[in-house]
């Protein structure tokens, strides 16, 4: 049974009427919204999600931390927020609070927007990055910032991406990993603390499936396994401690991990059972155990609840988001700017469900905002 909204009344003023049915992939936003980054044209914060103009066209969606990107069903690429860096894509620095087309291409199939740098795939294979490139995480050879997208080299076999907090890391087709840009927590796991603005392959395995990234790296093998490197002081890394790894170290034994997500300083993913577990800083409680304070963080992983019924799940700054198999929104952590969705700003240790809906699919977190796509 679909679910049934007033497509303009929700984009004024926000989440839960009734009316037109809404019958592909809209685009909602809430939370923070300085320079516009929820793409409602204005620059109000939100504590509930109101829905990005009226079109049921958008594919993906990235939240970075003070702007978006969102490709639509078409293969057009499009970008919203601040722009200092030039991290839009729209050739200038010019901050937008509405969506705005990067270029005429229709042949974008995936982006990601990390701290100011974006990144993006085209559906040849080719890699795309712009924005704020002072750690080389642009990969193009050098620490020039870019207003628009530029190749990173000629290659047509990049297939994932990933945006961390000054660097990147991409798998190609062969399943090969690579990184590049800054290094300072041995992020780019090439066992050094060099930064590197050309990508550089991590090791010689061709087994890499997942990737995630903060100011540490998260990836899952082809055999299940998770593995972690970079910055650990507050235990980001799973691994039981908060020793610094510039090398990728495997977390635990388990082969069941399935999906990963990663903000600045904490870690959620998702096992093959539908458990949900999570750790590193839990400050705001974004961890989603039940407390939440500057000493609480967790080194190694723990499980948010019993139920095995998590699907999807997102890491914002402070707060984080999921998705479960039935099609109902969660979230929990931070909540000072409304980036929870649940029309208030008071901070929530547990996951707590946003609305009542069973129909969203996607979602991202931002800094202090969230995204979302609703069937």
């Amino acid at each position: 049974m679909p679910t049934i909204f007033t497509r303009g009344a929700a984009s004024a003023r926000g989440f839960g009427l009734f009316g037109v049915v809404i019958t592909g992939p809209a685009l909602w936003s809430w939370g923070s919204n300085v320079y516009g980054k929820l793409g409602l044209g204005d620059i109000t914060n939100r504590s509930s999600p109101n829905q990005v103009g009226a079109l049921t066209n958008w594919a993906t969606i990235g939240a970075g931390r003070y702007s978006s990107l969102a490709i639509k069903t078409d293969g057009t690429l499009w970008s919203w927020g601040n722009s200092q860096y030039g991290q839009l894509g729209l050739g200038n620095t010019t901050s937008y609070s509405s969506p705005k087309q990067i270029g005429a291409l229709t042949a974008w199939s995936k982006a990601m927007v990390g701290n100011k740098t974006s990144l993006a795939l085209k559906t040849d294979g080719t890699l795309w990055s712009w924005g704020d490139n002072g750690y080389g995480q642009l990969g193009l050879g050098n620490t020039t910032n870019y207003s628009s997208p530029k190749q990173v080299g000629a290659l047509t076999t990049w297939n994932k991406l990933c945006a961390g907090v000054g660097h990147t890391l991409a798998i190609k087709t062969d399943v090969t990993l690579w990184s590049w840009g800054r290094n300072t927590y041995g992020q780019l796991g090439l066992g050094n603390t060099t930064n590197y603005s050309s990508p550089k392959q991590v090791g010689a395995l061709t087994n890499w499936s997942q990737i995630s990234a903060g100011n540490f790296s998260l990836a899952i093998k082809t055999d299940g396994t998770l593995w972690s490197w970079g910055f650990n002081t507050f235990g980001a890394l799973g691994l039981g401690n908060t020793t610094n790894y510039s090398s990728p170290k495997q977390v635990g034994a388990l082969t069941t991990w399935s999906k990963i997500a990663s903000s600045t300083h904490f870690s959620l993913v998702v096992k093959t059972d539908g458990t949900l577990w999570a750790w590193g800083r839990n400050n705001a409680g974004q961890l989603g155990i039940g407390t939440s304070g500057g000493g609480t963080y967790k080194s190694s992983p723990v499980q948010v609840g019993a139920l095995t019924t998590w699907s999807k799940t997102a890491a914002g700054g402070d707060h984080a988001l999921a998705i479960k198999t039935d099609g109902k929104l969660w979230s929990w952590g931070a909540n000072t700017t409304g980036q929870l969705g649940l029309g208030n700003t008071t901070s929530y240790s547990s996951p707590k469900q946003v609305g009542a809906l069973t129909t969203w699919s996607e979602v991202s977190g931002g800094a202090t905002f969230s995204l979302a796509l609703i069937t």
